[in-house]
């Protein structure tokens, strides 16, 4: 016999008891269910490598899949000195230092296979931890990028979804943007476009995604209309390669970088 969610989720408490931490009716429950399916899709991408595969190269130009791991294990950390900024009030940035982040990472993948599996685990763990933590009000409490950016904690848990499906695919075993959520991919797509505009990017053109009943407009819409799915459009916008794309100019425009 069939459950409602909510059925469910009141016999997982009870099974779980009264220790058990969760989220917040304040939390963005729509992006921490994004951050958490996507940590789960990276980690089967993850474990379907072997150990000497985590030493190959990913598909980030310079990068081994062991700087990816090390990355997105230590962007967790990162989000969680955010969360504690916003429960604790206290100052905690995501990195000392451009500097300091980038030389944890080139340290970060010289690490064995074990160390950088469970780094990626544990900092998982940490996180959510942190985010189950987080009442109502510590939420909407602000906090600052690592690209000076002043946004609520609720931020950290798109930051992170984003983090997860993205580099996924980098990770080069067969990830595919047609695998993520499809009301995730439409936020990835304007996700692109407001870093462009926070960045006064110049763009011109149409997006026409052949699976939506929309069009997307970027910069005054005189430039060419690109089309093709939603998934093979975003892979484009967020610098992953052009596949299976047509132009009504016969060839693709360049865009600005996303990050």
């Amino acid at each position: 016999m069939s459950t409602s969610l909510e059925q469910a989720r009141e016999e997982l408490r009870r099974r779980q008891g009264a220790g058990a931490r969760y989220d917040s009716e304040n939390a963005p429950a729509r992006e921490l269910a994004w951050a958490r399916t996507g940590t789960a899709y990276f980690a089967r991408k993850l474990n379907e490598l072997t150990d000497e595969e985590l030493y190959g190269p990913s598909l980030l130009p310079g990068w081994t899949r062991a700087h990816l791991v090390a990355h997105v294990g230590y962007n967790a950390r990162a989000l969680t000195r955010l969360c504690e900024w916003a429960r604790t009030g206290v100052e905690t940035p995501m990195y000392a230092s451009t500097t300091q982040r980038n030389t944890e990472i080139d340290r970060g993948a010289t690490l064995p296979a074990r160390a950088l599996r469970n780094l990626f685990a544990h900092a998982e763990v940490h996180l959510n931890v942190e985010w189950r933590d987080l009442t109502d009000e510590q939420w909407d409490h602000e906090v600052r990028t690592a690209q000076g950016r002043t946004v609520p904690a609720r931020e950290t848990a798109w930051m992170r979804a984003r983090e997860v499906w993205v580099h996924a695919v980098d990770l080069d075993n067969a990830g595919s943007f047609r695998d993520f959520p499809p009301d995730l991919l439409d936020e990835l797509l304007a996700d692109v476009i407001r870093a462009w505009a926070r960045r006064e990017e110049k763009a011109d053109l149409v997006l026409a995604p052949t699976d939506r009943d929309r069009k997307v407009t970027v910069g005054e819409g005189t430039g060419p209309t690109i089309t093709g799915t939603t998934a093979d459009l975003v892979r484009w916008l967020t610098g992953r390669g052009a596949r299976r794309l047509t132009s009504s100019t016969g060839e693709l425009p360049e865009i600005p970088r996303w990050f």
